[in-house]
């Protein structure tokens, strides 16, 4: 299910019902829709590891994962993603909205179908479009709250959009070996590191930048902007570390990577603190 991955997506779902509700929502419904959440994203993945075991196992990154230690069944596998996903849509459905359940179905299909069946293997910019679907738990968590979408749900769902390209790429730098050896066309590995680096700083620019959008369209307190842009800022400052000639390239990459972890964390938490201040 990679439970880690999901930890990350998740981290933008609490935020966006909080929002949705203009406070704190019932404990049942945010339950209902972290647990259905989590088992839904564990879904798609679970279908991923099915699809992509065969460059799973020429990667150090993935060899351990259980289809291509054998410790299952790629049918086994199938049957254990099917099952959850459907778990998952029923618990939407049944105890969230009916428009949560949509938006969770198009989630799974999307990264499966687009991402990991279309765009992973055959362009360098998979993660731009493909990266969507990690934007999908925004909509779904504010949809379990409404159930129906605004412009401040497209905020933050463009927020996350953004964010995913250098946080990812960041991660693909540091094992630029691995996809190569996968013919996985990850920019870092197809690209020079000059456009890497321009690609990133204009996916930062409009990361920040929706994410002032954010701040503005759901009305939150002065205090939320100025640490927002603060946030942005500290992220521009480690982009603007990855020189093309640095020795500690790589390092800086992972510091990148841990930082847009931390970024999207903490802007999580303000958006939290501020609607409920406001």
């Amino acid at each position: 299910m990679k439970l880690r991955v999901v930890e990350l997506l998740l981290v933008s779902t609490l935020p966006a019902m909080v929002l949705a509700a203009k406070g704190l929502p019932s404990f049942s419904l945010a339950a209902a829709t972290i647990f259905a959440g989590t088992l839904a994203a564990g879904s798609a993945n679970a279908f991923n590891m099915v699809i992509e075991s065969d460059i799973d196992r020429l990667m150090e990154r993935t060899s351990n994962r259980p289809i291509v230690t054998g410790v299952m069944s790629k049918t086994s596998a199938k049957v254990f993603a099917t099952i959850i996903g459907i778990i998952s849509l029923l618990i939407f459905w049944m105890f969230t909205t009916p428009l949560a359940a949509l938006l969770a179905l198009i989630a799974i299909s999307f990264y499966v179908f687009v991402y990991t069946m279309a765009l992973k293997r055959r362009t360098s910019q998979n993660i731009v479009w493909g990266g969507a679907a990690g934007c999908m738990p925004v909509l779904i968590g504010w949809a379990a709250v409404t159930n129906s979408l605004s412009l401040t749900a497209l905020a933050f769902f463009m927020v996350i959009f953004f964010w995913t390209p250098p946080h990812f790429w960041s991660l693909a730098i540091k094992y630029k070996d691995d996809y190569s050896a996968a013919g996985i066309p990850m920019l870092p590995v197809v690209a020079t590191k000059a456009r890497v680096h321009k690609e990133m700083w204009f996916h930062t620019i409009l990361m920040i930048a929706c994410s002032i959008w954010l701040i503005i369209s759901a009305g939150l307190p002065l205090w939320s902007m100025v640490v927002t842009v603060l946030l942005g800022l500290v992220f521009a400052r480690e982009l603007l570390a990855l020189k093309e000639g640095s020795e500690n390239y790589s390092k800086t990459a992972a510091k990148i990577f841990q930082w847009s972890i931390t970024y999207l964390s903490l802007f999580s938490v303000v958006l939290v603190v501020a609607q409920l201040s406001a």
